[in-house]
């Protein structure tokens, strides 16, 4: 479990991923999300929800260390523009941003912003956050299972090996949170994120012919927004 809290979080930096780091990801997308939904009530105690919601946000990317947005912003400079494949995979590794992640990475904090806004405004759902954040992580660890490597010897490697399609399990529990805590906006919520992974996933095999590590922070970047936005829009 260490190893996958340094991957995804700020926490035990140093540790080196391994073959058993992804049976890890719910369990720390759980933390993660109890965390966040900690802040949010919270916050909702103290402050206007457009506050909370922005509080929540900046508590996120403290504890992941924005390592999910920095995918996201790799993805949007290397997947989106018209460009030859072949340099697809460069533009992804260059630590410079172009136009196009800053577009994508303003418009997912804005979105997740309001949406987080638009929960605390509620006054419940908050423990919806632990099974999104889980689901998000799940979908993330069960990527390499199901498409090839882009980028052999690259962060993601220690990843290979083994199959880790049995972590779809996870979803159950986490949507089952998800109904208890926010409703049956959680039926719509959780479908949404596996069809938008599945959208990136898709994208980054047909742009660079398979998924990268930033290809994984994306996935869990977009299917949380776009889940966060259902399940305030089924409220």
């Amino acid at each position: 479990m260490l190893a996958a809290l340094s991957f995804l979080t700020v926490v035990g930096a140093g540790r080196a991923p391994d073959r058993r780091t992804l049976g890890w990801f719910p369990v720390v997308g759980a933390v993660v999300g109890l965390v966040l939904a900690g802040v949010l009530w919270g916050a909702d105690q103290l402050w206007d929800p457009l506050v909370a919601g922005a509080l929540v946000v900046v508590a996120d990317l403290g504890v992941t260390g924005m390592l999910h947005l920095d995918g996201l912003a790799d993805c949007a400079d290397g997947l989106l523009p018209h460009m030859e494949r072949g340099r697809r995979l460069a533009v992804m590794g260059e630590p410079e941003v172009g136009s196009f992640a800053v577009t994508v990475v303003a418009s997912a904090l804005m979105l997740r912003w309001a949406a987080l806004a638009a929960l605390a405004g509620t006054g419940s759902g908050h423990l919806s956050l632990v099974g999104l954040w889980a689901g998000s992580r799940t979908l993330a660890a069960v990527v390499p299972s199901v498409v090839p490597y882009a980028r052999p010897g690259g962060i993601a490697s220690p990843f290979l090996e083994g199959s880790r399609r049995m972590l779809l399990l996870w979803l159950v529990p986490a949507g089952v949170l998800m109904y208890l805590d926010g409703g049956a906006g959680a039926l719509v919520a959780l479908p949404v994120m596996v069809a938008v992974a599945g959208a990136v996933v898709l994208l980054a095999v047909r742009r660079i012919g398979g998924f990268t590590g930033d290809v994984l922070g994306a996935v869990i970047v977009v299917g949380e927004t776009l889940a966060l936005l259902t399940l305030v829009a089924h409220g």
